[in-house]
């Protein structure tokens, strides 16, 4: 099992901590990342994802199911075309089902900061971010 989480964790900072463009990008931090031991050949990884006023992430999808949950300030985000953009503030959540696309993921301010933690549960050894959207 420990060696099952070193394995995953490194999986974890090589896809998500991955290097900002332009000073653009979000700041991805690993929090946990751990098997599930009652739905075998599954894990569950939280990252914080914090973004400076004006960031946003580029287009991307995930490999399994993602709840996010805005620690402060407001996050824009639109999962999959036709899907509306919704601003979510602290304290607010939302859930990306597998196989559906990030097209919006940005802070909503332009002078103050915002996060928020994501929990992504995801077969193990999945690529849990890849950019670019799916459709």
């Amino acid at each position: 099992m420990k060696r099952h989480l070193t394995w995953f964790a490194a999986a974890l900072c090589a896809v998500v901590l991955q290097p900002s463009t332009a000073g653009a990008a979000e700041i991805v931090t690993p929090v946990f990342a751990g098997a599930l031991p009652n739905v075998p050949g599954n894990g569950l990884t939280a990252v914080l994802v914090r973004y400076e006023p004006g960031q946003k992430s580029e287009t991307h999808h995930h490999a399994g199911s993602v709840f996010a949950y805005v620690l402060s300030g407001a996050i824009r985000s639109q999962v999959s075309p036709g899907g509306p953009a919704n601003v979510y503030k602290a304290g607010e959540s939302f859930f990306e089902p597998p196989g559906s696309s990030h097209l919006i993921s940005e802070n909503a301010s332009a002078t103050e900061p915002a996060s928020l933690l994501a929990i992504i549960v995801a077969e193990d050894g999945a690529e849990l971010t890849k950019k670019g959207a799916r459709w």
